[in-house]
């Protein structure tokens, strides 16, 4: 049913919940109301993410088993060839994307997918697929607590240790590849460190180990760690024991706590949530924040959404590939159920991300997913999104295991109702927001209907033509934007 007039959220609260979740439905914007309006429902979301029940998005990773399989079992099905690594991977793609939709907890959803993406791990890979899932769980049991505890997970994470090579970095040959991306790409940002400092911090690093191709299991060998002193900026260690492990720990920790990094992690909050060219400063204020509360990510997220930089920015970002494909689906309301088979809507949204530039976490490089605009700006993007918009607003594909609304949703069974109003109902629906002129006309341009024309259920607009109203309503800036 269209929204009525005194359900619409407004437009300060629409930006909040639009920038930190994955497109307003009927379900979000009830429990904006009910916490007290958008600021309540975002310290809750920040503080108690626990205590809002999220069952249906909790119930669907038993739809892909394969998640839950421990890294040696994964390991010896790809060698019988019973399945990939790569479509485990595909998995766990697809379950984040159906996570997001269902999700009550959009903002622990957002950061964990923010930390994925900065302390990436691609899901690409024949060996590290096997500890992929895990550490994505990993990141999300700290996507809202301090950075420096995450920080120490994420680089001793069998995972990590993996893909950039240091669970064979040894004291005879050790591999500079995690040391060098730990200072550049997690903490410090290029340039703010030196060859040296490269080679201390792989050094650090050794020890930390994974058992390739056999049975998986990462272990600590104190044979392996390199011992001596070692400097890394104002860190410095005699290093004697042969356990690095409170080395390591201590290391990470100065890096967290380093001023280098809360401004580079400040820049990327304020990019990914505010606007690509962030102000210097507000990413001040928010450094400044990160380091008073000991690395805390809390009161970084509530000194952003506070500042007027923040209040500002409404439509000044874009959807990047999977934030448009799960908007789509939430704002259509379609209902995605288990898949049955390969080409089952569930499994399917994520060939649709791919088509508009990537799917989930599958940036191939160690940067991660880029948070600017720009690289989603592009006119193969727009007509990707057309594309899928259209076929979504005709219920075209996916099909399978999907339950699509029909027009009767909005075009009453007896009353008709002008076109100019049915387009208002539509954007109520699908955008939470009214109808502006220029989308009437919009709309009017891709239906042929004239604003004051009389829609029933005997109209060709209801018959066989409404997809050209819901496709226009998505392809505006109002669905694509953010």
């Amino acid at each position: 049913m269209a929204k009525d007039r005194a359900e619409l959220l407004s437009p300060s609260q629409r930006h909040l919940v639009t920038r930190f979740g994955y497109g307003v439905d009927a379900t979000l914007a009830q429990d904006v109301r009910r916490a007290g309006g958008a600021q309540a429902w975002f310290e809750r979301q920040l503080t108690r993410p626990g205590a809002v029940p999220d069952r249906g998005a909790e119930q669907v990773r038993g739809w892909w088993p394969d998640l839950d399989r421990e890294p040696a079992d994964l390991w010896q099905r790809q060698v019988q060839e019973v399945r990939g690594g790569w479509q485990v991977m595909e998995d766990y793609g697809r379950w984040l994307l159906v996570r997001r939709i269902r999700t009550r907890r959009p903002v622990l959803e957002k950061m964990t997918e923010f930390w994925e993406a900065m302390l990436h791990v691609p899901v690409s890979g024949d060996a590290h697929f096997t500890w992929r899932v895990d550490y994505g769980d990993t990141i999300r049991r700290h996507a809202l607590g301090r950075f420096d505890q995450m920080l120490v997970e994420t680089t001793t994470h069998p995972a990590m240790l993996i893909f950039l090579s240091a669970a064979t970095s040894t004291k005879r040959a050790p591999n500079e590849n995690l040391g060098r991306e730990l200072l550049e790409l997690h903490t410090l940002g290029a340039g703010n460190y030196t060859e040296d400092d490269v080679k201390a911090s792989s050094r650090i690093l050794t020890g930390w180990h994974v058992d390739l191709w056999k049975t998986w299991a990462a272990s600590y060998v104190e044979d392996d760690h390199w011992t001596g002193t070692v400097q890394v900026r104002g860190f410095r260690d005699k290093n004697r024991k042969a356990d690095g492990r409170r080395l390591t720990r201590d290391y990470l920790r100065y890096l967290a706590h380093h001023p280098d990094t809360a401004h580079r992690i400040a820049e990327r909050l304020a990019t990914k949530f505010v606007r690509d060219d962030p102000p210097a400063s507000l990413v001040r204020r928010l450094a400044k924040v990160y380091l008073t509360n000991d690395t805390a990510i809390v009161p970084v997220l509530q000194a952003l959404v506070a500042s007027k930089e923040f209040r500002s920015s409404a439509g000044k970002k874009l959807r990047d590939p999977s934030e448009d494909v799960v908007a789509t689906y939430r704002a259509l309301g379609v209902d995605v159920g288990r898949p049955s088979e390969n080409d089952s809507g569930a499994n399917a949204m994520l060939w649709q991300a791919s088509g508009l530039g990537l799917s989930p976490h599958a940036w191939p490089r160690p940067d991660g997913t880029p948070v600017t605009d720009a690289v989603w700006a592009s006119p193969s993007r727009a007509l990707g999104s057309m594309s899928m918009h259209w076929s979504m607003a005709g219920g075209w594909w996916p099909t399978t295991d999907l339950r699509y609304r029909k027009p009767a949703a909005w075009v009453p069974a007896k009353k008709p109702v002008r076109f100019e109003d049915l387009v208002d109902d539509v954007c109520r629906d699908l955008l939470h927001r009214r109808a502006t002129r220029s989308m009437v006309e919009t709309a009017s341009l891709a239906t042929g209907c004239r604003r004051r024309e009389k829609i029933d259920r005997e109209h060709d607009l209801y018959r066989w033509g409404f997809p050209r109203l819901l496709a226009a309503v998505l392809d505006s800036p109002d669905h694509l934007g953010c």
